[in-house]
């Protein structure tokens, strides 16, 4: 038996009699799964059928979107967003001088996070590329402006020596709290 599809009043074609019967197993075994289930594990539920339903991936999908139907578990598109705390015009003093001669000349910083356990920890590190030195760090379970305080507050020696200071620009370093660090270091070590 052959079908065909044929356009409907509204211009949208209509299911074929087999894929009115594979959509009914689908919305089935989707609500089985508490909307988790994707084309994956719908072809695997239909192979497993006492009456084994072969379908291709890409035709469970179409009758999943025909029928509305979207995991949870489906990947959000990306969708760009505006950004305001990277938007100063900031020249690129470094220009990738990676080498320097003098210790505490040019200091970079950056925040990455480890996965500790079960939980993702923050660690913000300050390196001198005179040597490539950690010289301040800090930890914690927050991505902050307060890490950034702490790994400033443990570097030894007067901040105000520091020639050139370089970061990605991420809103945790562009703060009062930065300016208060440099205040206490000027004042600690004089």
């Amino acid at each position: 038996m052959t079908y065909y599809y044929h356009a409907n009043l509204y211009g949208k074609r209509a299911l074929k009699t087999d894929d009115k019967e594979i959509s009914k197993e689908i919305a089935r075994i989707f609500k089985e799964s508490r909307n988790n289930y994707g084309t994956r594990k719908i072809k695997k539920e239909l192979s497993k059928l006492s009456k084994p339903r072969y379908v291709s991936r890409r035709r469970i999908g179409r009758l999943m979107k025909e029928l509305g139907l979207v995991s949870n578990y489906t990947v959000a598109q990306y969708k760009p967003h505006k950004s305001t705390y990277n938007e100063a015009l900031i020249n690129n003093e470094l220009q990738r001088q990676f080498e320097q001669e003098e210790p505490l000349a040019v200091i970079v910083s950056d925040l990455t996070y480890v996965r500790v356990g079960t939980k993702w920890y923050y660690i913000c590190l300050f390196v001198d590329l005179f040597n490539r030195e950690i010289i301040g760090r800090s930890a914690g379970a927050n991505k902050s402006a307060e890490l950034v305080y702490q790994a400033l507050s443990s570097i030894k020696g007067n901040l105000n020596d520091v020639q050139l200071f370089h970061t990605d620009r991420g809103k945790e370093f562009d703060n009062k709290l930065i300016s208060e660090a440099l205040k206490h270091s000027a004042s600690r070590d004089h």
